[in-house]
């Protein structure tokens, strides 16, 4: 199912799993990936991440602003993929209300810039688990095991 706006229970989503995978696409072409731990859900169209060491992230996004980014659940395999156009801000009000959010959410690293992602697509990740009839709860145990285990 696509999806166009980000609803309350995937902001909250995006709020507890802090952690998020931006693709993006190089000068000659190729796909950069690359993890942040910023990424917030501003309003019902708009993520957000800091450019905390994302040198070639933003290089990327100055040159083609198209971008995915990937949000999943390691121990439940579901999540989200976005689909949208990232520009990055390094001044004004609404950098500023986003800089004072991570600040009180206690992100002390030094901010270079932000990029606002206009989302545009928002699709469902699940894994092949659940088409075989796997619940949430023996998926999240199975994974708990594994991750305890190693």
């Amino acid at each position: 199912m696509i999806m166009q706006k980000i609803s309350e229970s995937i902001k909250k989503f995006v709020s507890i799993q802090k952690l998020g995978y931006v693709a993006t696409i190089s000068e000659d072409g190729t796909p950069n990936l690359s993890p942040k731990g910023t990424i917030i859900a501003w309003d019902e169209n708009t993520l957000a991440f800091a450019d905390i060491r994302s040198p070639n992230t933003m290089k990327n996004l100055e040159n083609n602003p198209n971008l995915e980014i990937n949000v999943v659940d390691p121990l439940l395999r579901k999540g989200f993929r976005f689909k949208g156009k990232g520009t990055i801000i390094k001044n004004g009000q609404t950098y500023d209300a986003i800089l004072h959010h991570y600040r009180e959410n206690g992100i002390k690293s030094p901010i270079g810039g932000i990029v606002l992602v206009a989302v545009s697509e928002i699709r469902e990740v699940t894994s092949p688990l659940y088409d075989q009839g796997f619940s949430e709860e023996e998926i999240k145990k199975k994974w708990k095991k594994y991750f305890l285990d190693l």
